[in-house]
């Protein structure tokens, strides 16, 4: 007998139940992105910059004297919750999250009302949607680009295909294929040579299709975004359907990002705020 077939025998499962059932999803003591309490920030009033001045991405501005956070370009290093004296930004275990409006990655930390479709703008949306949904079934295939990534994203991708997380279960798979993808998923700020690769592999994926930003670099140029050689991020490029940052987001925020965008688990922020 194999010894890998003996090791599984004698171990059983190693699959995680979540997220169709609960248990764990593997991120248990990780760090995640910082939150926001704006309230307990004196800004420009009280002579304070500190948390914008030390962001590397560029990530945190202030506006009215109040410090906002874009968590399109958050790479979630923490250096804010250690400069900030006020205690605005604190740590927190909130892995990166999925949005399908890229205006709900941007925090003021202030309690604000969010602006959803209504009537027959929100009963037509919701309907196009339904139907996108419904044409895939229960499955979807993903076809990935590196657009100039740094293989952190690539490296969480890979851990997808474990058997802990074993994303085949979901019927979700990766195709090389463009002919075949239901999804293009873009990891990278996307440099000047892969702008047109990019482009390409898009242009060659079959109606309906949709679009996911990978990871802080793709949702907002990361720290090296910018420049004559390199994007932003996939602003103002191809149309996106979500939008999930990290540096790099782990396997488990990977996959609530996927079955956000196919509606089998409800975004957990709005205007970004964490609902929990």
């Amino acid at each position: 007998m194999p010894v890998w077939t003996w090791f599984g025998l004698r171990e059983g499962r190693g699959t995680t139940p979540w997220p169709q059932r609960p248990g764990p999803d593997g991120q248990d003591g990780v760090l995640g992105l910082p939150r926001l309490d704006a309230t307990r920030c004196l800004g420009a009033a009280g002579g304070c910059a500190d948390c914008a001045s030390a962001c590397p991405a560029e990530a945190i501005t202030l506006a009215y004297g109040r410090p906002r956070l874009d968590y399109a370009r958050c790479v979630g290093c923490q250096i804010c919750t250690e400069v900030c004296p006020h205690g605005a930004f604190g740590v927190s275990g909130d892995w990166a999250f999925g949005v399908r409006d890229k205006a709900d990655l941007l925090a003021d930390g202030l309690a604000s009302e969010t602006v959803t479709p209504t009537g027959s703008e929100a009963t037509a949306a919701d309907a196009e949607l339904a139907a996108r949904i419904a044409s895939f079934g229960r499955s979807l295939h993903i076809r990935h680009v590196d657009a100039g990534s740094c293989n952190g994203c690539e490296s969480e991708l890979q851990a997808l295909l474990n058997p802990f997380y074993n994303l085949h279960r979901l019927g979700i798979f990766f195709t090389p294929s463009p002919r075949f993808a239901d999804l293009l998923l873009i990891t990278g700020p996307v440099t000047e040579a892969m702008r047109e690769p990019l482009l390409r592999t898009w242009e060659a994926m079959p109606q309906p299709r949709w679009v996911m930003a990978l990871g802080t670099c793709a949702t907002g140029g990361g720290t090296n975004g910018g420049g004559y050689a390199c994007h932003r991020g996939l602003d103002g490029l191809i149309p996106v359907d979500l939008w999930l940052p990290g540096c790099p987001p782990n396997p488990a925020a990977i996959i609530e990002g996927l079955l956000v965008l196919l509606r089998r688990r409800p975004q957990r922020v709005q205007g970004g705020r964490h609902a929990g």
